[in-house]
């Protein structure tokens, strides 16, 4: 099953690391964020992948471009007869990975419509360039056709970046909460479509988590899968520092690749 990787955002929010590199490739554990989301998948055997490219898309280009040579060992013949020969196998030798420019300024919804070409198939996965989680991708998609419907999306309980108070008239503080699990649910993207949602999209200004996703729910052809394990979208410099810390301890709940 297709993999489609929204990759061309500018994350704004942690300049500190994407002022000259996009998101996706930002560091965890000296591995860009993108490597461990496309590891998630391939664990459940899912390793045909379309990243949907934009800001500094060139340097996503790049990586795959280089892949071979910065993680294997070769030897190189220089000159006019130039060859390389590569020693040993990495571990991600059946990566099968397109990698699209869907426009710098393109939406969420219109990077998805721009490479409906390289869809085949009935069913398609799409998720973000920066959420890292462990989810069961085939218990997911068996939820998915289970139901349906035409559309899935993964959702989490959110939690409270602050901690909350209870508060009476008179300022004595009757309970304190270090930042809760929330009420509701949150999307943590991982979606599963049918490829009929694809007639939901428009043209490059089209963001999907609105109009598209807002009609699919109208029309009662959008269903949620409740994730309870671990999810954690990387959005600020602060939660750049966490996740890096949380692979340094040895303990990263997404690593569930051997």
């Amino acid at each position: 099953m297709k993999v489609i990787i929204l990759c061309g955002g500018q994350g704004t929010r942690m300049r500190e690391e994407t002022e000259f590199k996009p998101k996706p490739l930002v560091d965890v554990g000296g591995r860009p964020v993108l490597w461990h989301i496309m590891k998630l998948f391939a664990h459940f055997g899912h390793r045909d992948f379309i990243l949907c490219l934009g800001y500094r898309g060139q340097m996503i280009k790049q990586y795959f471009l280089d892949y071979e040579a910065m993680t294997n060992d070769f030897t190189i013949n220089l000159g006019r007869m130039r060859a390389i020969a590569y020693h040993g196998e990495h571990e991600e030798q059946n990566f099968c990975v397109t990698l699209a420019d869907t426009g710098l300024e393109t939406m969420t919804g219109g990077r998805v419509k721009r490479i409906e070409k390289y869809l085949k198939d009935d069913l398609f996965l799409v998720t973000y360039g920066d959420g890292l989680a462990d989810v069961n991708i085939n218990r997911l998609i068996d939820f998915h056709k289970s139901h349906g419907k035409l559309a899935t999306v993964t959702t989490v309980t959110p939690q409270s970046r602050f901690g909350i108070l209870d508060v009476d008239d008179t300022g004595l503080v009757r309970r304190f909460a270090e930042k809760p699990r929330l009420d509701g649910c949150a999307s943590a993207g991982y979606f599963v479509f049918d490829r009929r949602v694809l007639d939901y999209l428009t043209g490059d200004d089209c963001i999907m988590e609105r109009e598209p996703l807002e009609r699919l729910a109208a029309e009662g052809q959008l269903i949620a899968y409740r994730h309870e394990g671990f999810f954690f979208a990387m959005d600020t410099y602060r939660e750049y520092i966490a996740i890096n810390e949380l692979w340094a301890s040895g303990k990263a709940p997404w690593k569930i690749w051997s």
